[in-house]
C-alpha cells in the first residue's frame, strides 16, 4: 500500500504530510500520472475537439475519442458510442431523466428507487414523476443497518415499472446493492435499469456486459481523475429512444433557420465544448487503476473498515451505522454517530488532529430520516489509506471522552 501512496504527490508534500485524509467517498487524491497527463495536454495538445481542420485540432480530437474508448474498455462496453462524457454523475443521471425518461414515461408508469439513494439519484426522478404523471416507489430497508428488503420487490416492481434507478454502493452507509437481482427483475417486466456507480467504480471491477444494465453513471474525481467530468453509459439498444438533453454546437448534423437534425450517439448528448483535458485525465486515471488488482484494493479497504469498526465498537458513546459484517468483507465506508455530540462538531474536533472526515446527511436526507438520525460522521478509504490513519482516528475518538467536548453519556 505504501507503494501506491507514493504515487500521489498530495501525501508527499510538507504541507500535507500530517493530514489524515479519510474523505475519499467525497473525492480522491490524484496520482502523478493523472496530473502529468493533464499538464501534457495543456502544454502540447490544447485545441478544441471536432472543430479545427488542422493537425493540432485533429490530434486533440484523437485524444478525446481515445479516452472514450479507454472508458468503454474499462467497463466492458460493446461500443464507444455507448459512452457519453458529462460533467459528473449528477449530470449523467439528469441526462437520463431529460433525454430518455421524459420521452418514454407517461401517466401511470412507475419508477422504482431505494431508500439508500443520494439526492442526485432521487430528485431527478421526483421531477420526472411530477412532469409525466408517473408514480415514484421506494424500495424499503429491512433493518437499521441499511439492508434492502429484497422480499418487497414483487410489490415494488410491477408490470407498470418502466425504470429502476439504484445506487451500487450507498454513499452514506456503504451498503452494496444486488444489481444482478434488480436487473433481472427490471428486464422481466420490460423496465430499464440505471445504476449509480459513483461509490463503486474505484473499488471493484464493473463489467457492463455481465451486469446487462441499461444506464451507468459515475464521476471521474471519485476514481483518481479530475473534477468536472463524468460518464454516462447508455446501452446501444436504447439510443433510438433518446432525445437531446442540451442543444448547441457539436451535437448538430444539420441546422436550418427553423429546424435541425442531430448527430448520432454519443455526440447527440454532448453539446458545447468538449472537456478534453478532463477526458485525458480520466483516461490516465483508468490506466492507473488497470495496473492494480481490484481484489487487492477491495481486500485492503475492507481490512481498514474492519479495524475501524472493531475500534469504534469498543467506545460505548459511538453507534456504528450500516451493514457492519458486509463492510468488513467488502466495504470502504464506515459511518457512525457520537452520542451527545453533533456530527459537525465531531468533524471539527477531528480536524484539530488533522483528520478529514465528512459530517452531515451526506446528500441522503430521506435515508437519515428513515434511520432516525440528523447527521452522521463518515469515514471513507481508498487504496492509499493506511492503518496508521485508522489508528489516528481511533486515538482521537478515545480522547474525545476526556476532551470536554462530549456531553455526559
Amino acid at each position: 500500500m505504501e507503494k501506491w501512496r507514493l504515487d500521489f504527490p498530495f501525501f508527499n508534500t510538507s504541507l500535507n504530510k500530517q493530514i489524515v485524509y479519510l474523505d475519499n467517498a467525497a473525492t480522491t487524491q490524484k496520482p502523478q500520472a493523472v496530473i502529468d497527463a493533464i499538464v501534457h495536454f495543456y502544454t502540447y495538445d490544447n485545441a478544441n475537439a471536432g472543430r479545427g481542420i488542422y493537425a493540432l485540432g485533429e490530434r486533440a480530437t484523437i485524444l478525446y475519442e481515445s479516452a472514450r474508448r479507454t472508458v468503454a474498455n474499462f467497463i466492458s462496453a460493446h461500443d464507444p458510442s455507448e459512452i457519453v462524457f458529462t460533467s459528473g454523475a449528477t449530470e449523467s443521471i439528469n441526462m437520463v431523466a431529460h433525454a430518455w425518461a421524459l420521452n418514454n414515461l407517461t401517466a401511470g408508469d412507475e419508477i422504482a428507487v431505494t431508500q439508500l439513494e443520494h439526492h442526485a439519484n432521487l430528485l431527478p426522478w421526483q421531477w420526472v414523476a411530477q412532469k409525466t404523471g408517473a408514480h415514484l416507489k421506494h424500495m424499503p430497508l429491512t433493518t437499521q443497518q441499511g439492508d434492502l428488503d429484497y422480499s418487497s420487490l414483487d410489490t415494488i416492481i410491477t408490470n407498470k415499472t418502466r425504470l429502476i434507478a439504484v445506487t451500487h454502493v450507498s454513499n452514506a452507509l456503504g451498503t452494496t446493492v444486488d444489481i444482478n437481482l434488480l436487473t433481472k427483475k427490471a428486464h422481466a417486466v420490460g423496465a430499464r435499469i440505471l445504476v449509480d456507480a459513483s461509490q463503486s467504480i474505484a473499488h471493484r471491477r464493473i463489467n457492463i456486459d455481465k451486469l446487462n444494465i441499461d444506464f451507468l453513471a459515475f464521476s471521474a474525481h471519485k476514481m483518481f481523475g479530475p473534477m468536472g467530468i463524468g460518464v454516462l453509459y447508455v446501452k446501444k439498444e436504447v439510443h433510438a429512444q433518446l432525445i437531446p438533453y442540451r442543444l448547441g454546437g457539436g451535437m448538430v448534423y444539420s441546422a436550418l433557420s427553423d429546424s435541425a437534425t442531430w448527430q448520432p450517439m454519443p455526440h447527440m448528448l454532448e453539446a458545447g465544448t468538449a472537456p478534453l483535458a478532463q477526458a485525458v485525465g480520466l483516461a490516465a486515471a483508468i490506466n492507473y487503476l488497470q495496473a492494480i488488482n481490484f481484489d487487492q484494493i477491495q481486500e485492503h479497504e475492507a481490512k481498514l473498515c474492519a479495524r475501524t469498526i472493531n475500534g469504534l465498537s469498543r467506545l460505548p458513546y459511538i453507534h456504528i451505522l450500516g451493514p457492519v459484517e458486509q463492510l468488513k468483507k467488502e466495504g470502504h465506508i464506515v459511518a457512525f454517530v457520537v452520542e451527545g455530540m453533533h456530527a459537525h462538531d465531531v468533524a471539527a474536533y477531528l480536524d484539530m488532529y488533522g483528520i478529514c472526515v465528512r459530517a452531515g446527511h451526506h446528500c441522503a436526507q430521506p435515508l437519515a430520516h428513515v434511520l432516525g438520525y440528523d447527521a452522521s460522521v463518515r469515514v471513507s478509504f481508498s487504496l492509499y489509506s493506511t492503518y496508521a490513519e485508522v489508528n489516528a482516528l481511533l486515538n482521537a475518538l478515545v480522547e474525545l471522552k476526556e476532551s470536554g467536548f462530549l456531553k455526559s453519556v
